[in-house]
């Protein structure tokens, strides 16, 4: 099945992904499988003025991105599920944040009452838009207005949600039921600023919200297949699941979402941020995951 591209509203009628277009669906031709794939953190697309207005290099900005988790999570369209993914950077907006976690330190202005300043994402500086990157580096050389914040959650990040709604209400009206799979990857050891500092981690990392954001027959499946193919696997620790998988797990309505995070070193160097060749392997191990993920009986999921 070859897969597509089929929003007009970022890819052109002709199929072609439209200049500077802030994210994109890889689509196949007819969705077989009610899955739907989300890859928020491996964009890469930085805009000068951005890098201009930062404190950092384009290298440390980039320690913040999933790297190449999207070519990891890439067969899914070829197996009959959707995929999501982000081209903005998510150092510059965080889809994996409420709409409006916000640090107010940040800003030259006052925020609105409305805006969430007491998270401990915020607290630690990384909310919607991130003060820091993941090695508690500043991000700015200066402090923001809110209209600029404003501006990026509002061409951004809900158009990006909307689009995850979309996709999984036409998986429900097809099949339903529906499994968000939040593709993500994790440093290999914790940092100063994690949980687990100086902690290396498991090769895999599942957030199911300790069982709540999915049915357990998913979660039982992905760790099933990873540890078949030798690696070791771990359960919502250190990451029991951000806001995409809290947001849309919805078990009692046949919406599922579950977490995956593959730790860096298994596939990249995350020094230079370059691939290494064990990529494909991980990438053939998703695969199959993928496809024995669209085995479950559909019953089990409703």
């Amino acid at each position: 099945m070859k897969a597509d591209h089929t929003d007009p509203a970022i890819n052109g009628d002709d199929g072609a992904l439209k200049p500077n277009a802030p994210f994109e669906i890889l689509a196949p031709a007819v969705q077989t499988v009610p899955m739907v794939f989300v890859s928020a953190h491996s964009g890469r697309d930085y805009e000068p003025d951005f890098v201009e207005t930062s404190r950092l290099d384009q290298l440390s900005l980039r320690r913040s991105e999933d790297s190449f988790v999207d070519e990891l999570f890439a067969g899914a369209p070829d197996r009959g599920a959707p995929m999501l993914r982000a081209h903005f950077p998510r150092v510059y907006l965080d889809p994996n944040r409420e709409p409006w976690e916000l640090d107010p330190a940040m800003f030259e202005d006052a925020l609105p009452e409305f805006v969430n300043t007491s998270s401990l994402r915020v607290a630690g500086g990384l909310g919607t838009i991130a003060r820091v990157v993941t090695n508690g580096a500043e991000v700015y050389q200066g402090k923001l207005k809110f209209s600029e914040a404003e501006r990026r959650i509002k061409t951004l990040y809900i158009p990006f949600h909307e689009t995850i709604q979309d996709l999984l209400a036409l998986t429900v009206q097809r099949f339903a039921t529906a499994v968000l799979i939040d593709c993500h990857s994790m440093p290999s050891f914790g940092g100063p600023m994690d949980r687990d500092p100086g902690t290396e981690r498991a090769d895999m990392v599942l957030g199911d919200r300790f069982g709540t954001s999915c049915a357990k027959v998913v979660t039982d499946t992905v760790e099933e297949v990873l540890t078949k193919a030798g690696y070791r696997v771990d359960r919502n620790d250190p990451y029991a699941g951000g806001f995409t998988t809290r947001n849309y797990g919805r078990p009692d309505a046949g919406v599922h979402a579950l977490q995956i995070e593959v730790k860096r070193s298994l596939y990249m160097d995350e020094d230079t941020i370059e691939r290494l060749p064990e990529l494909e392997k991980i990438t053939a191990t998703m695969n199959d995951l993928i496809s024995t993920l669209a085995s479950i009986d559909h019953a089990q999921l409703l």
